[in-house]
């Protein structure tokens, strides 16, 4: 290298500095041995996971707890084939993340070298874009590109494959100031005219609810939210990736909606003659049978990506726009058509106030058995502040319906794809970028065990999180549908010769703790929440539990199973 030009490597290392990164999750792997070098001596900290899934997990959680990009590296061959649950993660549920894979040398691609993989073909699908750099010219960029693709419009996940020769190449280094790409412009203009009617139709609605999804948390919207339904004196439902964009102690809230949400705010989505979809994407778990899904209601539908415009239900007026910019809008045109806020009709009200009475989330409690519900309810009671990550299952909802979530980015779970062993990475990098917050990985016994080796990664980097695993012994969603919709033929969901988390913990240098009875599991929190680093908390609960409401697969969403509540 000459004093004008520095290597590839280097010239990566400066470009994540140009895009404020400070944390990377990675593994290292023999075509990166150039980029390690530089990682050496850099001022970014690296963190090295386990398993590779663990660092898309982790840049993930990273990326949901503080809104900017996330960024996972991985090995060539099977260290990149290894990020692609956690990419198809991130696509899903529109996660900003980076991921950068090593490549084989150029001349050596398509050739079947050793550790080699098509990466971007692979992932073509699950990505909001993908490169395979050729030119070492290109990488400044590339990466510059990258980010913006990951962060901007629809956020979501961007790769970049980086061959080991260019990693070694030489580069003059300039980084690009801004963003020229042909085919992607996203549009931030809001349409007036759809705003202008959407408040007409506000107005002339007597029954209306407002249903925020994740893009609401994604946009940063949610004290505009708030002031929409206090203005317009609106009930508010949320998705699961919408849970945290609207305080759930406040009366208009209506919790979670769909196959597990509260009956009350499937009968209110029902009977809706306006429903007002704001970063949504009406998922099928939210749904249930579709032509039975709020056939009363006109449906305004709020969303940055035009492709989910009709995508699964009729639309009576689309508004195509970033919901942040809309709702602000929205709100300037409401008070100048109403100047105050709307008094909503008292029927309507009172008959959601009623359901809200008649039918509350509600288990039956236990002297003598854990119930997991009352583990969330002690958590909530314990650390009501806490970003609260989930694994996925029946942990998964007892979370989101017994937990009461006040502010954004304080709920974490994989929803699209539904992730077993995503939330112990995601909860690892949540705290990473929350350093001062209490950060829980609420989870189960099986979702755990599909990374639980990233332990050695927190303890190595005192990463302290919580883990509190609702040990049932079970698959225990599985293990409730073979129940309900399979006779009690239980077929292979038993965790049977599981393992003792408490001592796996203490093996890993963690600190682990059980609960067996319920008088234990108050002290059990405490005591892991004045620990001085990671902590397993193993509750063992009833594994006879099974997470109601429910609506069955393709039942309309109001002919919801409920079980028989005593005590």
């Amino acid at each position: 290298m000459t004093d004008a030009t520095i290597s590839g490597a280097k010239a990566l290392i400066e470009c994540l500095h140009n895009e404020g990164v400070d944390t990377i999750f990675g593994y290292p792997g023999g075509v990166l041995l150039p980029l390690y070098d530089e990682l050496y001596d850099a001022d970014i900290r690296h963190i090295l996971v386990r398993h590779e899934q663990g660092a898309a997990h982790a840049a993930d959680g990273y990326a949901r707890a503080t809104g900017k990009v996330g960024v996972c590296l991985a090995t060539s061959g099977p260290g990149a084939t290894n990020l692609v649950t956690g990419i198809a993660n991130a696509y899903m549920d529109s996660v900003p993340i980076v991921a950068i894979t090593g490549q084989v040398p150029t001349p050596l691609i398509g050739n079947d070298a050793f550790q080699e993989a098509d990466i971007t073909g692979i992932t073509l699908p699950i990505t909001k874009h993908n490169y395979l750099i050729k030119d070492v010219n290109d990488l400044p960029r590339i990466v510059k590109e990258a980010f913006f693709i990951a962060s901007t419009g629809r956020p979501g996940p961007v790769l970049i494959d980086l061959p080991k020769d260019i990693t070694t190449d030489e580069i003059e280094f300039k980084y690009p100031e801004t963003v020229r790409l042909r085919g992607y412009n996203p549009d931030t203009k809001v349409d007036t005219d759809a705003v202008k009617r959407a408040a007409s139709m506000i107005l002339q609605a007597q029954r209306p609810i407002i249903y925020a999804g994740g893009g609401v948390i994604i946009s940063n919207t949610s004290s505009e939210l708030l002031k929409l339904a206090e203005t317009i004196n609106a009930p508010v439902t949320t998705t699961l990736l919408g849970i945290g964009a609207f305080p759930e102690t406040h009366p208009l809230s209506l919790g979670m909606l769909g196959m597990h949400g509260t009956r009350y705010a499937n009968y209110a989505v029902q009977e809706s003659d306006l429903l007002i979809a704001i970063g949504a994407r009406f998922d099928d778990r939210v749904t249930g049978k579709i032509d039975a899904f709020a056939a009363q209601a006109k449906i305004i539908h709020i969303d940055i990506d035009p492709a989910e415009i009709g995508k699964n239900v009729r639309v009576d007026l689309p508004v195509i726009g970033d919901a942040r910019g809309v709702l602000q809008l929205l709100l300037s045109h409401l008070r100048e058509k109403q100047g105050k806020p709307i008094a909503r009709s008292g029927a309507w009200l009172g008959k959601i106030d009623a359901w809200k009475n008649k039918y509350p989330l509600q288990y039956t409690p236990s002297d003598t058995v854990i119930k997991p519900q009352y583990v969330i309810k002690e958590i909530h009671k314990a650390c009501p502040d806490a970003i609260i990550v989930t694994e996925v299952g029946q942990n998964q909802m007892w979370a989101a319906q017994y937990f009461q979530y006040e502010h954004p980015r304080t709920f974490i779970t994989s929803g699209g794809l539904g992730t077993m062993g995503y939330g112990f990475p995601a909860a690892m990098g949540a705290k990473v970028a929350c350093p001062d917050r209490t950060v829980i990985d609420i989870a189960g016994d099986g979702s755990f065990q599909m990374n639980s080796q990233e332990l050695a990664t927190v303890v190595k980097n005192d990463i302290r999180v919580i883990v509190a695993i609702l040990n049932n012994g079970y698959l225990g969603m599985v293990r409730q549908w073979q129940e309900l919709f399979f006779e009690q033929r239980y077929s292979h969901t038993e965790l049977t010769g599981s393992v003792d988390f408490v001592k796996l913990a203490e093996a890993y240098g963690a600190i682990g703790i059980r609960a067996e009875k319920p008088s234990e599991v108050p002290s059990a929190i405490s005591e892991a929440l004045a620990a001085d680093r990671a902590t397993i908390i193993d509750f063992v609960v009833d594994p006879t539990e099974n997470v109601f409401p429910m609506v069955p697969a393709g039942a309309a969403i109001n002919e919801i199973l409920e079980q028989e509540v005593t005590g």
